[in-house]
């Protein structure tokens, strides 16, 4: 049996068919018109029912990209990724290639195309045009993203023999260095900041290197910020939701997955929700231990929620936000960014982006830490090396945990505001270790005490030399001092 399903303007005729393997797949037809999405309806379960049905072969661009958006942008694509890919292909590629046949297209065409779009005006955005009002290298760099990942699908479904955007030459796009604050001018920030939810917002972006839909999609059931949390320096927030801003048109497409919440919205004719969902990827997912001071003012703010949930009753929509308005909601990421501008404009402070503070956060923490560079990973939720950290995974616990101790010490306490780098090179000769993992090193190692009998032991740091490493014992042990090392636990 067939469907047929209104997108927007035009009207979509869906049916399934099976592979040799007896797979389902699903296809999607679009059609301008109802009656013609009606008749190719019929037409598709007639000829399924009589085993005639041949699925149609794509010939054009245009044809490819609805395929490719249908199989595999719904599947693969986030919220956000699938409106900016949607608005690159509508406003870039079907515009100047869409009728264009692929049989035609050759790594040549591809490299000739990509140099013409820089010569074509930019749809009206100040993210895809340059002061001539031209496409940018960079929305180029996009087109080039996403043809290459559609005829790379192309080739997988046989219908295209070769990629032509593999090997082709992308314009080259020199990124924006952005300024980022340093630890004075953010505490200045902090000092001169008259509101309370930016003021906490600051201090949460810092400390936890949050990004901002992160911050605002944190629930106080990811919060440990009791007094023994406190005490003990063990506080911690747990990232695993976000809030994001998306289009009606996404969530109807992608299916509302990973959405755990949709909220309400004040204007019922707005092309957009804001909805809590499920970070982009796993790595994201993440417990970051945070300052005493940090966690007093959470506690804080949390006995004063309690107190307006109490007063206004079923008039505040309860989402257990940490940071929502007063009758529920969550903030706004553009309040927070007017909040911070007028902070900026007062101050005389450089102008930056709130996603600034995630950089000066990260940079703070590899100054604090020596440049352990693994347990800021684990703070920042970044994908890279992920293989390492979670090898580490009980070691860069308590460099994380130590790390929310060195900013309370150094920061709140202003006991060291501007941080200079740790030097790790003592002159002596050092142990060879892998790419990608850290400069100190836990190693096992075996001993003879002055009776004779082994033992084992663990040494954390640089040995003098590749086989064998000198510990100093205390003379209660009874043990002598030259070990040989057993493995290497990285």
């Amino acid at each position: 049996m067939a469907s047929i399903q209104k997108r927007g303007k035009k009207y979509c005729v869906i049916y399934r068919i099976y592979d040799d393997e007896g797979k389902a797949q699903q296809k999607w037809e679009t059609y301008d018109t109802e009656a013609a999405a009606k008749k190719r309806k019929l037409e598709v379960e007639y000829k399924l029912s009589v085993g005639t049905f041949e699925v149609p072969k794509c010939v054009t661009v245009k044809e490819l990209l609805d395929e490719y958006v249908n199989l595999y942008g719904r599947e693969k694509w986030s919220f956000s990724t699938y409106d900016g890919n949607i608005s690159t292909i509508n406003n870039y590629i079907i515009p100047t290639i869409g009728n264009k046949k692929l049989d035609q297209i050759d790594n040549h065409f591809i490299e000739k195309y990509y140099q013409e779009l820089l010569d074509m005006p930019a749809v009206k955005s100040s993210r895809n045009m340059d002061e001539s009002g031209k496409i940018t290298a960079a929305t180029v760099g996009e087109i080039h993203k996403i043809l290459r990942s559609c005829f790379r699908q192309a080739v997988k479904w046989g219908i295209m023999n070769k990629n032509p955007a593999t090997d082709a030459t992308v314009p080259k796009h020199k990124k924006e260095e952005r300024e980022i604050w340093t630890a004075e001018m953010l505490m200045q920030a902090i000092e001169a900041c008259e509101n309370r939810w930016l003021k906490i917002a600051f201090h949460l972006s810092f400390t936890a290197t949050l990004r901002l839909g992160e911050l605002l999609g944190l629930t106080w059931d990811c919060v440990e910020i009791s007094q023994k949390a406190i005490d003990s320096n063990s506080a911690y927030i747990i990232i695993n939701k976000e809030v994001e801003r998306i289009s009606k048109k996404a969530v109807e497409a992608l299916k509302q997955k990973d959405i755990i919440q949709v909220f309400p919205s004040m204007r019922k004719n707005n092309r957009t929700v804001r909805v809590l969902k499920a970070p982009k990827t796993d790595s994201s997912i993440r417990k970051v231990y945070i300052p005493s001071s940090v966690a007093i003012l959470l506690a804080e703010l949390r006995e004063e929620q309690k107190e307006t949930i109490e007063a206004l009753g079923d008039m505040y929509e309860n989402y257990n936000l940490v940071l929502a308005t007063s009758y529920g909601l969550p903030l706004g990421e553009s309040y927070l960014r007017d909040k911070m501008q007028e902070v900026i404009d007062r101050e005389g402070l450089p102008d930056v982006v709130f996603h600034s503070l995630r950089h000066t956060s990260v940079t703070y923490k590899l100054k604090l830490s020596g440049g352990d560079i693994k347990a800021v990973q684990g703070d920042s939720g970044h994908a890279q090396a992920d293989m390492v950290t979670e090898v580490y995974g009980h070691i860069l616990d308590e460099d994380r945990k130590k790390n929310a101790q060195l900013i309370e010490d150094a920061f709140y306490k202003k006991e060291n505001l501007n941080p200079d780098m740790k030097r790790t090179d003592t002159g002596k000769k050092k142990i060879e270790v892998p790419d990608g993992i850290d400069y100190v090193t836990r190693i096992r190692i075996k001993g003879t005490t002055k009776d004779g009998k082994s033992f084992y032991s663990s040494y954390s740091g640089l040995a003098s030399d590749d086989s064998v490493i000198k510990v100093d014992m205390d003379d209660d042990t009874n043990l002598g001092t030259q070990s040989n090392i057993v493995s290497e636990d990285y």
